[in-house]
């Protein structure tokens, strides 16, 4: 590996340990309002969520939808229809495997 890959890894692991320590730092040690802890812990399923809708519509530096947005759809679905999350993972690879094989 290269230098740069090193220092870039190094900065990220910097950066991350004083964003985990500003939280305790600006709090001097007293409670997180009740306020602050319904949007904290909000936040993981909304990064998820971005996580996903990039995921499944981003195609390098486009918008794109294909066989990975209709696995994903299918699966979304089942899960919405209270099915079980093994089924979903399995039926929504099955339905992209498809249409990549049809396309």
């Amino acid at each position: 590996m290269t230098a740069t890959i090193w220092c870039t890894i190094a900065g990220c692991a910097v950066v991350t340990a004083v964003i985990k320590g500003i939280g305790p730092v600006a709090l001097g040690g007293r409670d997180i309002p009740p306020r602050f802890l319904g949007v904290i812990a909000l936040m993981a399923p909304a990064l998820l969520a971005a996580l996903v809708v990039t995921s499944t519509f981003a195609d390098k530096d486009q918008w794109h939808v294909g066989a990975h947005t209709v696995g994903v759809a299918v699966g979304g679905l089942i899960l919405v229809r209270r099915g079980p999350l093994v089924l979903a993972v399995v039926v929504a690879v099955a339905v992209t495997a498809l249409l990549r094989a049809v396309t």
